[in-house]
């Protein structure tokens, strides 16, 4: 594998470094990799100060020698036992939530469309409570009605708003309203069942890292890597949407097809996401459209959206845990984060239409 750089000959519009590998030469824009090195950096020191954080305090040496094997014996059972779970799960869980939402977003070509405000986030905590009410709380119950409430409610919204196609603001309505009335179904029972089984559920819907062991984890990375590997052989086809759905059938892609397999991959993640941390809110949403701003990327680079999502969603732990006065679920950030981000990219919407 070697990397050469495009000839000044060839005009890209940016500066390229063309990776080869056999017969393979794949191009990558230098602003991508930079921003995505920078990222990987933060989000490294983020997770390090994350695992030192707490009631037993680390500082960063201590916790990198933990890490490494060596330090005390306390040590490495803080950071491994008590913290590494939840840290790896915002930033693996965080990534997922970002590429669903790149997905959405470069399917429906529209910056507003992202799991949480179509109702799907809503539809696999329906499932997850009806699972929770008619069966039992293990995390395969569970994962199975998240994942199966999440797929059921974007057939629906799908079928809804099939007749107006996949992209424009019909299907962003039609989930607004589908969330909405998901959201009551969801307070209703929250009401009718037993008092610990409803503090379970409203704290888990809240979204929150609280809690996340080792076994929850492993089933959704072992769940979700199949869905990378199939998105990383549809991705090529994905970026031919980008030209229009003639321009991409005329280049040999199926447009129908790629949007439907693209689509159920993000719905799967989402759920997958949802049942081990609960509808955390807005870093579908966020994460994407930032990394696509920072990067100054034409389109949605799911790499680097993952990398955005899994700082966003760290981030937004460390200050609902440790900067506020009162320890906080992470979704309550992310919606406040999110909310400030969303009407910032409603107004400026409004402004390019003008």
């Amino acid at each position: 594998m070697s990397t050469t750089r495009i000839p000044d000959r060839v005009d890209v519009g940016y500066r390229q470094l063309l990776l080869t590998a056999g017969p393979l030469a794949v191009p990558l824009r230098v602003r991508t990799l930079v921003v995505g090195a920078l990222t990987a950096a933060v989000l490294l020191v983020l997770g390090i100060v994350a695992l030192g954080l707490g009631t037993y305090p680390l500082a960063p040496d201590a916790v990198v020698r933990a890490l490494l094997g060596g330090g005390d014996a306390l040590d490495r059972t803080v950071v491994y036992e008590w913290r590494m779970a939840r840290v790896v799960a915002a930033i693996v869980l965080g990534g997922f939530l970002a590429i669903a939402g790149a997905l959405f977003q470069t399917v429906t070509r529209n910056p507003l469309a992202s799991p949480d405000i179509l109702g799907l986030s809503n539809g696999a905590f329906t499932g997850m409570l009806v699972s929770v009410v008619a069966f039992s709380a293990s995390w395969p119950l569970v994962t199975a009605g998240a994942v199966l409430g999440g797929l059921v409610t974007a057939l629906l919204i799908w079928g809804l708003a099939h007749g107006g196609g996949a992209q424009g603001f019909r299907l962003i309505v039609i989930g607004i309203g589908i969330s909405a009335m998901l959201a009551s179904v969801n307070t209703w029972m929250l009401l009718e069942v037993e008092l610990e089984t409803a503090m379970f559920a409203s704290a888990w819907g809240a979204g929150t890292l609280n809690g996340v062991t080792g076994p929850p984890l492993a089933g959704a990375i072992v769940c979700g890597v199949p869905l990378l590997a199939l998105l990383l052989l549809m991705a090529p086809q994905l970026r031919q949407l980008d030209l229009g759905d003639d321009v991409a059938a005329a280049t040999g892609a199926r447009p129908q097809l790629v949007r439907a397999v693209v689509l159920l991959a993000a719905v799967g993640l989402v759920s997958i996401s949802t049942a081990v941390i609960g509808p955390v809110a807005f870093v579908a949403l966020a994460a994407p459209q930032i990394a696509r701003r920072i990067a100054r990327t034409p389109y949605l680079s799911l790499p680097l959206s993952a990398l955005v999502g899994a700082l966003l969603l760290l981030g937004s732990d460390l200050i609902a845990q440790h900067v506020l006065p009162v320890t906080l679920p992470v979704g309550v950030v992310t919606v406040s984060v999110g909310g400030l981000y969303l009407i910032v990219t409603i107004v400026q919407e409004i402004r390019r239409r003008a």
